[in-house]
């Protein structure tokens, strides 16, 4: 009795949000009309990328849709995910792919993965370092609640690298102070290496010869969504912003 009664709760949660989520179509099919983008949308971010991103993003949307107001929230990659089938977010940014049936994505742009060293490592004296010096190499990662953590472990393996069981980062800022002590190397995303490596500093980022490391960013909102017409337009803004901003990224088009 109790199962069929929660089964029956959850059901209608869903049912609940997806009204709503339908029931602010005719409001988002206004704000579209008039060209522009109003009321209030909830966005969650990764501490992987929003902080080194969105203020761009939001200074842009501040200045050219002055009746939006947005709204940002921080969460793991794994907990944004729930967070947005259960509404807690409108739209989220995150490293793609995500998984869910009823989410819809937009790619965004292909961010770089840099290889970051302690300062005084050997190999931080090469502009780049070759995929053969990484076999053995100890490598730092965040914990298993961000997508990073798998790519970087299919890194691992497809270098030989060696990925710490023992040490898992909670933030970037962590990974990268472990580099800075001699506690092995990390990939880090090129947009916090930009602004959070300085010259001087007691690590260095250095590409992989001949190798292309990415992270793919996109958007991603609820199917039932009545947004999705701004939330496009949101992608549109950011694409833009990053081409003008950031050289480092390949901007992609598109769902």
């Amino acid at each position: 009795h109790g199962a069929a009664s929660a089964s029956v709760s959850i059901a209608s949660a869903t049912r609940a949000r997806r009204i709503l989520d339908e029931s602010q179509a005719l409001s988002d099919f206004a704000a579209g009309a008039q060209g522009g983008l109003v009321g209030v949308i909830r966005l969650g971010a990764s501490p992987t990328l929003g902080p080194y991103l969105l203020p761009h993003i939001v200074a842009r949307l501040h200045r050219q849709h002055r009746d939006l107001s947005l709204y940002v929230r921080e969460s793991a990659p794994r907990d944004l995910e729930y967070e947005l089938t259960e509404g807690v977010h409108d739209v989220i940014i995150a490293q793609l792919p995500v998984i869910g049936a009823e989410l819809l994505a937009a790619r965004l742009f292909r961010e770089p993965l840099y290889l970051a060293l302690a300062e005084d490592h050997p190999l931080a004296r090469e502009e780049a370092v070759s995929p053969q010096a990484l076999a053995g190499m100890t490598i730092l990662s965040l914990g298993p609640r961000f997508q990073l953590h798998e790519q970087v472990d299919a890194l691992c393996r497809e270098f030989r690298a060696q990925l710490s069981r023992e040490y898992e980062g909670t933030s970037l800022d962590a990974v990268r102070q472990m580099v800075g002590m001699g506690m092995g190397a990390a990939f880090v995303p090129a947009l916090y290496a930009r602004s959070e490596i300085r010259p001087r500093s007691e690590v260095v980022v250095r590409p992989v010869r001949g190798k292309t490391i990415t992270r793919s960013i996109g958007f991603v909102w609820r199917k039932s969504a009545g947004a999705a017409l701004a939330y496009r337009k949101m992608a549109d803004v950011t694409r833009d912003v990053c081409a003008r901003k950031f050289p480092e990224l390949t901007i992609e088009s598109g769902s």
